[in-house]
């Protein structure tokens, strides 16, 4: 297998390629970067066998003439709902399996519309394989199969717990916070009443976790909820929820109604929150020690009777995450699968699609992210 990663020196896309460089199974790596003498320096670092190029993937020729010369494409590069769909439909038409981290609810949508022509040409993308979407998506579908039927499925996370990047090829603001910015301001998308529509973003929802109680997450524009529905044909919710301490959900806010009212630009919030997540630190440790810092929670019926499950994962952390840590590692593990051949689906995807063993997924995700003794924790509202 020949593989690229476009944005493999970046903030998370160097996670990945790290990982990816020490897989037997690979004949050729290669990290693509918009900065040559970066995705030079970087490859030199990860070995003999991995090579640097300069790609600018605005450029549709050059991109679709770089990707013919390889069987798989690592997407790295954000924010997704600037790139992600001309990426995956060129990765397409050069006959590329393709995976990525992509987590903006509105390219998704577009993307998974590319499903006939992967399945067309017998290939495979998956959308979305890093943390949240990702792991949250591996840990709805296991809450979902403890239901006899579910009807409302939440996949949250909480703003507090990675650490951002220290290294990156970035050199201007950072992906990540142009894509969080994006997704708390104007509206985002969602799944209720068995549709989609449009709601305001940082929405608190009160929700009833078993075991843990009832607490106030709010609505987040990350992908989840567009895509459990494409899987999960019964669903009549779904909706991506986010966490934090006090402080930064009322900052959040803040810079929510200063875009609306035009006082603040969104490049320029984005700039302020990459400083502020760099400089500062969670202090209410109440709040983040008793909600999971990742979970999804199904809800429907078990034997005739209306009930809930929340589902995290369980163990010992053996050193601090950054971002790139959490994002970066599944999207490798999930290449890694797809080339052990534990994942012979076609088409587009997302990572709760019934192809994929979300158990042994997440516990060998835990196992690359330093999770010692690691364990699929579930909390049944019918054990309680």
């Amino acid at each position: 297998m020949k593989v690229i990663i476009l944005g493999g020196c970046g903030g998370m896309g160097r996670y990945a390629s790290k990982a990816i460089s020490s897989f037997n199974q690979i004949q050729s790596l290669t990290i693509a970067d918009l900065n040559k003498e970066d995705a030079e320096e970087f490859a030199n670092q990860l070995g003999p066998q991995v090579k640097g190029i300069g790609l600018n993937i605005n450029d549709k020729e050059l991109l679709y003439g770089t990707l013919k010369s390889f069987d798989i494409v690592v997407n790295t590069v954000g924010p997704f709902f600037k790139y992600g769909y001309g990426v995956l439909k060129t990765s397409l038409h050069a006959n590329c399996h393709y995976m990525d981290i992509c987590d903006d609810w509105e390219p998704t949508e577009k993307m998974l519309e590319l499903d006939h022509l992967a399945k067309e040409r017998d290939l495979l993308a998956i959308l979305g394989m890093g943390a949240s979407p990702g792991i949250t998506n591996l840990l709805g579908a296991i809450a979902i199969n403890e239901l006899d039927e579910a009807e409302t499925i939440y996949t949250g996370w909480s703003m507090n717990e990675a650490k951002p990047e220290d290294i990156s090829s970035q050199k201007d603001t950072n992906a990540a916070m142009i894509h969080g910015i994006e997704q708390i301001s104007g509206k985002v998308k969602i799944f209720k009443d068995k549709k989609f529509q449009m709601t305001r973003p940082l929405k608190e929802i009160e929700i009833d976790y078993p075991r843990l109680g009832k607490f106030k997450p709010s609505i987040f524009g990350h992908p989840e909820a567009i895509t459990f529905p494409k899987h999960y044909k019964n669903l009549q919710a779904s909706i991506n929820l986010v966490h934090g301490d006090r402080l930064t959900m009322i900052i959040l806010r803040l810079i929510n109604k200063l875009i609306a009212l035009r006082l603040l630009s969104k490049r320029s919030a984005a700039r302020f929150l990459d400083w502020l997540e760099r400089n500062s630190s969670s202090n209410d440790s109440q709040q983040q020690n008793s909600i999971p810092e990742i979970y999804a929670l199904a809800i429907g019926s078990k034997n005739n009777k209306f009930e809930s499950v929340g589902v995290s994962y369980d163990g010992t952390p053996t050193r601090e995450l950054s971002m790139g840590d959490a994002t970066g590692l599944p999207l490798s593990l999930g290449l890694r699968m797809f080339i052990a051949g534990e994942i012979s689906i076609r088409g587009v995807i997302s990572p709760e699609n019934k192809g994929i063993d979300h158990r042994k997924m997440l516990l060998e995700i835990c196992n690359l992210l330093g999770i010692r003794d690691a364990s699929i924790k579930i909390d049944k509202s019918w054990d309680i």
